[in-house]
């Protein structure tokens, strides 16, 4: 075991150049987008300073995977942006912590602010009727939104507020690992894809995010004002039964 546990550090060790490229090249990526600031915890900064040219990111022996519960609580009561002053509850996520597929929505609605837990509104009924159309549970997903609070209004989110919320989202994928993503609605899609290509040309295609497969599809929310849109769906939840089903 020890001979193992070495093994696994010296090749963490190897990775950390790419890591560290890869941070950069996220960074670049935002600023391109005009955020102006990066969301980092005490612990996360602790973390960073560790990451040291030619330096581990732990003592050998205690490397530890991050969990959706260490994330949550590093989340905490978040302040990180102006949407906390109105918000009632952070909606972090729900479902199987190793669930091979996420569904991602926009942000929480009314009924998500006041309940603390995502989907769970008109749009969230629907949901879980799609869901059973393709013979899964909300237990047997996950399902979280690209921001945790609620904006005024349900208007769309603005950038400072995604740069505040997107880590936390990343972190969540992260620790999930799950095979198959399914953004839902054109805002989810085209903030996790890095896109202005309308939903109504994304959905229906596999994509490639972080090393899983994303399926972008219409919002729930959207069927309930566009039920002859439910057609399209259907299709696209076949092909996402299909794929799950061989992942």
């Amino acid at each position: 075991m020890t001979e193992a546990i070495k093994a696994f550090n010296e090749s963490s060790t190897q990775l950390l150049p790419e890591i560290r490229e890869d941070l950069k090249a996220y960074l670049r990526y935002m600023k391109g987008l005009g955020y102006q600031g990066v969301a980092l915890s005490e612990n996360s900064v602790r973390i960073l300073e560790r990451w040291n040219e030619g330096g581990a990111a732990e003592t050998p022996g205690t490397i530890q995977a991050e969990t959706l519960d260490t994330i949550q609580v590093d989340l905490g009561a978040c302040q990180r942006c102006k949407l906390h002053k109105g918000r009632k509850h952070v909606v972090f996520g729900v479902g199987n912590p190793r669930a091979r597929l996420v569904f991602v929505g926009e942000g929480p609605g009314h009924e998500e602010d006041m309940q603390g837990e995502p989907f769970v509104g008109k749009a969230g009924q629907l949901l879980t009727k799609i869901l059973r159309a393709i013979e899964l549970t909300r237990e047997d997903v996950y399902i979280c939104n690209i921001i945790k609070c609620r904006p005024p209004g349900n208007r769309n989110p603005e950038p400072d507020e995604i740069a505040a919320c997107i880590p936390f989202l990343r972190r969540q994928l992260r620790a999930i690992g799950p095979g198959l993503i399914c953004a839902l609605g054109s805002f989810a899609a085209q903030t996790l894809l890095a896109t202005k290509t309308p939903i109504s040309r994304l959905r229906g295609n596999f994509y490639t995010y972080e090393g899983s497969r994303l399926l972008p599809t219409y919002h729930p929310a959207f069927l309930l004002r566009n039920p002859a849109k439910k057609a399209d769906v259907w299709e696209d939840m076949k092909k996402l039964r299909d794929e799950y089903e061989n992942n």
